[in-house]
């Protein structure tokens, strides 16, 4: 279904933590950064695109721009 893997651990962990803030910050805080809709709900899309991209290990602009985090 998906390519050679490129996305290595570290790369999966951050993806993991940043695309968790993604999703939950828009939702939970008040800052006046998150009161536009357009970013209010692109942030989570972009955390969800993040989750996804650790959790299957492969990144499509990874793989367009030839990069290759994982050490395998």
């Amino acid at each position: 279904m998906f390519r050679q893997a490129n996305v290595g651990t570290v790369d999966r962990i951050v993806r993991i933590a940043l695309g968790a803030l993604f999703i939950v910050l828009p939702f939970t805080t008040s800052f006046d950064l998150w009161d536009g809709d357009a970013l209010r709900y692109a942030a989570p899309i972009i955390g969800a695109v993040l989750v996804l991209t650790a959790l299957v290990r492969f990144c499509p602009l990874y793989s367009l721009l030839g990069a290759n985090t994982c050490r395998n």
